[in-house]
């Protein structure tokens, strides 16, 4: 049994890293852009007398440091996500047990 489950895992992770792989070799050469950059271009487009709101308190110094940034907040928000719900899956289970560990007892 644990040798399927070992099997499947391997072939899941095979699949992911074809996944993560494949668009980047399928589209080498090109650059890769943010959103930010691309709805930027098209403002300047359409209203081209359009003057930004505010600007940003903090500029990061490279593209790499911006990367950084943007990926420790994903992965601060991702931990507090799934904390919440460790937490929230975790209560029930603590309570079965306890109600079941005190009924035996009694």
């Amino acid at each position: 049994m644990k040798k399927n489950i070992w099997k499947k895992n391997v072939i899941l992770v095979l699949i992911v890293i074809a996944l993560a792989v494949f668009p980047l070799y399928y589209a080498r050469g090109s650059e890769f852009g943010g959103a930010d950059d691309q709805a930027g271009a098209v403002i300047v487009e359409i209203a081209p007398e359009y003057e930004p709101w505010f600007e940003p308190i903090i500029e990061p110094a490279s593209g790499e440091i911006a990367s950084l940034l943007f990926s420790l907040q994903a992965a601060t928000g991702s931990g507090i996500v799934f904390f919440i719900l460790g937490r929230m899956t975790a209560k029930p289970k603590a309570a079965e047990t306890t109600v079941g560990s005190g009924a035996l007892g009694n």
